[in-house]
């Protein structure tokens, strides 16, 4: 995005669909074929989906909304979110208006390594083959550039080897290549790599040739953010101090660190699924690595200090800007021009910011009014869509209908009192 842009667009939630749209396309960010796929509705065509997917007998739509306020890096964005929950995006957009008062979002992201793993099992003497294999180091690396030239050609290509000896007695070890991979998320890339250095490491190790393939639980391609809030922000001192105490909850309890991690990664996740990220592999790496040390834990943290909050997020995030569906699906190219994120290591940042914008709009509400209010204003919406147009009764018999699972789910109606809190949620 253009320094020029700000991520801040006064009453967007309030105006209709083509409105919206309108003050999208006067961004300048979009080029012809997103705008009118955009004007269009957004849909997937099915001979696209067949070319995507295996077995296909249709398209399964998400909305497509927008996460308004966001600075990160001192740069303003917008963030596309793919999502059904609509508290979500109002969530982290109010969030990051918090988060905005006080500068923004910082972050950083290693530079794009992904990890090829090469199993053995049957070795005889594990530990002399790990040695061997270390010493054989540069052929090794070598085989595996050669298996990737294109890759090797646009400045990336394997960087280092480990070798882990996981069971002397069993025999078993995995051969670790570390592959750069430029703006790709990789897996392809890092399972050829895999695959072609496999042979090699067999002859050197002996044994019996076990797996070939990518971990997601990528440690050399990890991305950090911070961020800091003011209790005015926040709604007073006692409200931060909560939150404070939610996060050293779940750095306590693992049951807490659950939700709470599934609160980061309620926003996260949604913004992966609109820029068209393997969500399933982000979340895989980001769960394993919360359970590194053992026990598991926070993904982010949030701490006192004078007159607010700093917030901190750590976790793997191998995301691409190049390659896979940016190739070949309309809105995930629209998405990526609305962020505006140069490099996958950019959008990593963008994309832990979202992350942590939305565990702070999780813990707020909980230390503050509870869950359980915004889950039935929520709530409300669905009913009334589920009921149909002859009834805004909600669900059959009058009952109200049971809260949706999650944290942070906060939304209000778009008429009276809820119009006011929606506001006051979405920081528009």
């Amino acid at each position: 995005m253009s320094q020029n842009v700000s991520s801040r667009i006064s009453g967007f939630y309030k105006r209709c669909l083509e409105d919206r749209l309108r003050a999208i396309e006067a961004l300048g960010l979009l080029d012809e074929d997103a705008l009118a796929h955009l004007a269009s509705g957004g849909g997937l065509p099915t001979a696209v989906a067949d070319r995507m997917c295996e077995n296909v007998i249709a398209t399964h739509a998400l909305p497509l909304g927008l996460a308004l306020n966001f600075r990160v890096n001192q740069r303003d964005v917008l963030v596309p979110m793919a999502v059904e929950e609509p508290s979500v995006i109002a969530a982290a957009s109010n969030a990051a208006r918090m988060v905005r008062l006080s500068g923004g979002f910082s972050g950083e992201a290693d530079p794009p390594i992904m990890t090829a793993q090469v199993q053995l099992d049957d070795v005889p003497d594990a530990e002399e083959a790990a040695a061997r294999l270390t010493e054989a180091r540069e052929s090794l690396l070598a085989a595996g550039d050669a298996a990737i030239p294109r890759m090797v050609a646009r400045g990336g290509g394997c960087r280092d080897l480990e070798v882990r000896v996981l069971s002397a007695e069993l025999g078993v070890l995995v051969v670790h290549l570390y592959v750069e991979v430029g703006d790709a998320m990789g897996a392809n890339l890092v399972d050829t790599v895999a695959e072609a250095v496999a042979p090699l490491v067999q002859r050197i190790a002996g044994g019996t040739l076990g797996l070939r393939i990518l971990s997601n639980l990528t440690v050399r391609r990890l991305v950090r953010v911070t961020a800091t809030v003011g209790d005015d922000a926040l709604g007073g001192a006692d409200v931060a101090s909560g939150i404070a105490r939610a996060s050293r909850f779940a750095e306590l309890d693992p049951y807490r660190a659950a939700t709470h991690n599934k609160g980061f990664m309620n926003g996260l996740d949604a913004a992966a699924v609109a820029l068209g990220q393997d969500f399933r592999a982000i979340e895989a790496g980001a769960h394993a690595y919360a359970s590194m040390s053992g026990r598991y834990r926070p993904l982010s943290t949030w701490e006192r200090v004078p007159g607010g909050l700093v917030g901190r997020a750590e976790l793997p995030l191998a995301v691409g800007t190049v390659g896979g569906s940016t190739e070949v699906h309309a809105g995930v190219r629209a998405a990526l021009q609305l962020v505006g994120a140069k490099s996958a290591r950019e959008l990593a940042v963008v994309l832990a910011s979202v992350g942590l914008a939305s565990n702070l709009a999780a813990l707020r509400a909980l230390a503050s009014e509870g869950i359980q209010r915004g889950h039935m204003r929520l709530h409300e919406r669905k009913r009334a869509l589920a009921a149909g147009p002859a009834s805004g009764s909600g669900a059959a018999g009058g009952e109200a209908a049971a809260p949706p699972s999650g944290e942070g789910k906060r939304f209000a109606s778009e008429r009276g009192e809820g119009h006011r809190a929606a506001q006051a949620e979405g920081g528009t």
